[in-house]
């Protein structure tokens, strides 16, 4: 079931090599070490992302950096991203490695990312990990290797899934995610070698010998057999899921796109999000309630809803890294809220919830839904 898993995940992302894990925090583990990180390197990465987007760098003694987002997709900045990089070659100190974050499946500029990268031979690692069944335009784009049906209204576009073009690309399983093997990650990547070695260190390092030897120490990272056979089953829906996501999205911002001060997550114009959660700003003077007013008023409805990640340059474990830019992704953590956007949603729940979105707005009875 492993081997089924990963020829289906590549076919279905359009790659050449993929090795099923744990989790996705162990594929970039894996990822980070093949690429030699280690003691006294440097890592650059997205700091509006999840932690386990760059705690791998740090169980490999790397030091950390981070690059800020831009307003037009959320995720890392390329043009502060080539500053940073800029200023790290005046001072003879390149990062051994980038790691940008697509962020709630939004896929980043990773055409930009790496031509930048590669002025300077520094290899990207792309965190597709909320990614899944998200597309965007890109040069180089890979031949399907099956068709996963219409992704653009210009069929004359090739549509990239999220990931690729990449050193390696990492993507997540988790029970949150978009589809689920209740925990567990993917490393895919056109370097066959790099899959193979990883493969072997997810292994606990094994020399292939009639007994157990190790010349290098490894890890047990490897994916169950029962959970890459759900991860086949989930994979067959996963177009599903992603109609279903947009539709969630959709209706929210057709009951709620009126309201003043609210503004839902841009799509940026050269790719096709996921939507795997539905994300809304609240400018708290236009609006009338601040986020976390917000927050706490669905919460005593007994709706969850969450703010958007917390920047990694502002978290305490990293309050000693350096980091290009901040103000655009600490606003969208002041202001961002993520909406319940569950697949099994009908309607009526997603109705309930905006309304009580509705409720904290200034003036709310008299606007029309």
């Amino acid at each position: 079931m492993v081997d089924a898993f990963e020829r289906d995940f590549a076919a279905y992302v359009g790659t050449s090599h993929c090795l099923a894990l744990a989790s996705g925090t162990a594929a970039m583990h894996l990822a980070l070490r093949e690429l030699g990180v280690g003691p006294g390197d440097e890592v650059l990465a997205s700091t509006l992302t999840f932690i386990g987007s760059v705690s791998s760098a740090t169980f490999l003694g790397a030091a950390l950096a981070f690059i800020d987002s831009d307003s037009e997709s959320w995720n890392m900045s390329p043009e502060l991203l080539a500053e940073e990089l800029a200023e790290c070659a005046r001072r003879g100190e390149l990062p051994k490695a980038v790691i940008p974050t697509d962020l709630y499946g939004q896929c980043c500029d990773l055409d930009s990312i790496t031509r930048i990268c590669e002025r300077y031979e520094i290899p990207v690692v792309a965190d597709a990990a909320e990614a899944m069944g998200s597309f965007c335009k890109g040069s180089g784009t890979p031949e399907r290797k099956s068709d996963p049906g219409k992704r653009d209204e210009d069929s004359s576009v090739p549509m990239r899934h999220a990931g690729c073009g990449a050193k390696a690309a990492v993507y997540s399983f988790n029970g949150n995610k978009i589809i689920t093997t209740s925990g567990g990650g993917m490393l895919a990547s056109e370097n066959g070698e790099l899959i193979a070695h990883a493969r072997k260190l997810s292994q606990q390092a094994r020399e292939p010998a009639p007994y157990y030897e190790h010349t290098e120490i490894g890890y047990n990272y490897r994916m169950s057999n029962i959970l890459a056979a759900i991860g086949r089953g989930q994979l067959r829906v996963l177009d599903e899921r992603v109609v279903v996501k947009r539709r969630i999205f959709e209706r929210y911002r057709e009951i709620l796109g009126g309201l003043p001060g609210l503004i839902f997550m841009p799509e940026w114009p050269n790719g096709r999000c996921n939507r795997w959660l539905t994300v809304v700003l609240i400018n708290a003077a236009e609006f009338g309630a601040t986020t976390e007013q917000v927050r706490l008023a669905l919460e005593s409805e007994n709706i969850e809803s969450r703010p958007v990640w917390k920047p990694m340059h502002l978290q305490p474990v990293f309050k000693s890294c350096r980091v290009r830019g901040g103000s655009v992704s600490e606003r969208l953590f002041r202001d961002g809220l993520c909406l319940p956007s569950g697949t099994a949603m009908t309607d009526l729940d997603i109705e309930r919830v905006a309304e009580a979105v509705r409720r904290c707005a200034k003036n709310a009875a008299g606007l029309k839904r």
